[in-house]
């Protein structure tokens, strides 16, 4: 579904991604772990266009994604939920869900509301409640929400589980594994939570100071004792 080849991004001077080639296979869970710095959300920054690579190629179901503005981006089905959540936090939760919608057919709009209601009730029982007043875990929830509406196939998924209590953690990480297992979308996921992203993944890559070292499924790399020393048990790359 998604291919990277070869991507070179820059800001400035500082060479942010060298070379990083992956894939994503449609029906996947692909889990993207590294440090703070190594370039993971500058990877999903660069699929949806800024920063734009300044070498390599994005496709996405064989369409190159290089130069697409964002709101096309979204009507080929892609969608990102991004790295700090970034709701409209004077917007109610209803109106920031109408704004994930804009690209979408109308015509689907009551029936995608109660569908994403169904993934997060708490979102309905505060359908009217400004953003900015949600809890972390709500705010989450509802950029999840936001993103759902825009009927994508594939969903960029940037540190679902910064800042959130355990509890809120496995919730949130239980969802995303229904949206991948009964809707059907495919999702490539962010995240330094390497346990919980490597238990979810089908396959996973590891990002480090902007190059894939490491890749492989889920479980292998969850036995790995170089990712269980560098991600799992308190110790560095």
């Amino acid at each position: 579904m998604l291919s990277i080849t070869g991507i070179h991004t820059y800001y400035g001077a500082v060479h942010a991604l060298k070379g990083v080639d992956m894939e994503v296979r449609q029906g996947e869970i692909v889990a993207l772990i590294g440090a703070n710095g190594a370039g993971k959300s500058t990877l999903l920054m660069s699929i949806c266009g800024n920063p734009k690579p300044r070498k390599g190629d994005i496709r996405l179901q064989g369409e190159s994604l290089l130069g697409v503005p964002m709101h096309d981006l979204v009507r080929r089905g892609l969608a990102h939920a991004p790295e700090g959540r970034r709701i409209f936090p004077r917007m109610t939760v209803l109106e920031n869900l109408r704004m994930g919608a804009v690209a979408a057919d109308p015509a689907h709009f009551d029936s995608d509301l109660e569908r994403v209601y169904g993934l997060f009730p708490r979102l309905k029982e505060r359908s009217e409640q400004r953003g900015g007043t949600l809890s972390g875990g709500e705010q989450q929830m509802l950029a999840i929400a936001r993103a759902l509406m825009s009927r994508p196939r594939l969903l960029l998924l940037d540190e679902p589980s910064l800042g959130l209590a355990p509890l809120v953690v496995r919730q949130i990480f239980s969802i995303i594994e229904e949206i991948n297992k009964r809707d059907g979308v495919t999702v490539l996921l962010v995240e330094q939570n390497a346990y919980h992203a490597l238990r979810l993944a089908h396959r996973g890559y590891v990002l480090v100071n902007g190059s894939i070292t490491m890749s492989g499924s889920g479980t292998d790399l969850l036995a790995d004792e170089q990712i269980r020393a560098a991600y799992l048990e308190g110790g560095h790359a």
